[in-house]
């Protein structure tokens, strides 16, 4: 039926969803962060304060898509950072990050309607931490860059959070509430989602790799994160973004 639908809409600016009727409301979020609920790649931006955003910007693409191992990848990158001032990254969220197009009313309206609404990301707390709360998650999950005498030391805490923690993440917050992983939605782009993506009752690719958009349920290439409540059978009269 997906691809019957996707055959019938090909080339026109429209996500396709096929899915059973009952028990699209879920009771749980679990979202990717960089380039799915905030418009960067963290760790690009952080490279761009340090001239080295073209070098570290090609293992992050290679590492989305894939090609690398997250953990090797995500440790080489910050070892390219080692003696950045720490001030950069208050820079790079000030000046870089912005909530993607619906960002905030999927994670609000959700909430509201009871579910609960995790942020689990590759990347690092220091950004976790303001997006959950200027998107309104409950709690968010992330890597800890090491910094001594106000500088980045080039080394990121261990065990880093990648592929398998994110799937963890997804069955451990889903065993807290009681829900099955029927009852959960999962969205990302990159190759490190793709576990929880692929255990989640509903995946979705948003505007993902390759790899990750052919193993997900759905995907959004076209309109903003509110199409997750479109999908789950929200009506735009029950959204809430304030």
């Amino acid at each position: 039926m997906r691809r019957a639908a996707e055959a019938a809409l090909a080339g026109r600016a429209v996500d396709v969803c096929v899915q059973p009727w009952n028990g699209r409301k879920k009771r749980l979020l679990v979202a990717d962060m960089d380039s799915t609920i905030i418009n960067v790649e963290c760790l690009d931006e952080l490279a761009d304060f340090a001239g080295l955003k073209a070098e570290i910007s090609a293992i992050t693409e290679r590492a989305m898509r894939g090609e690398l191992e997250f953990e090797g990848a995500l440790r080489e990158r910050v070892g390219m950072l080692n003696g950045l001032p720490v001030s950069a990254l208050e820079r790079a969220y000030a000046e870089r990050v912005r909530l993607n197009p619906g960002a905030r009313t999927l994670v609000r309206t959700m909430g509201a309607a009871g579910a609960r609404c995790v942020l689990v990301s590759g990347g690092f707390t220091f950004f976790t931490a303001r997006v959950a709360e200027a998107a309104g998650f409950h709690a968010d999950r992330a890597n800890t860059l090491l910094e001594a005498e106000g500088a980045l030391t080039g080394r990121v805490g261990e065990p880093i959070l990648g592929r398998a923690a994110k799937l963890a993440a997804l069955e451990e917050e889903a065993a807290t509430l009681g829900a099955s992983l029927s009852e959960t939605i999962a969205v990302g782009d990159g190759a490190n989602d793709l576990g929880m993506i692929e255990a989640a009752g509903l995946g979705v690719a948003y505007r993902a790799k390759p790899i990750v958009a052919a193993q997900a349920d759905a995907k959004v290439d076209h309109a903003d994160l509110t199409a997750l409540l479109y999908f789950q059978g929200y009506r735009a009269a029950e959204f809430v973004s304030d």
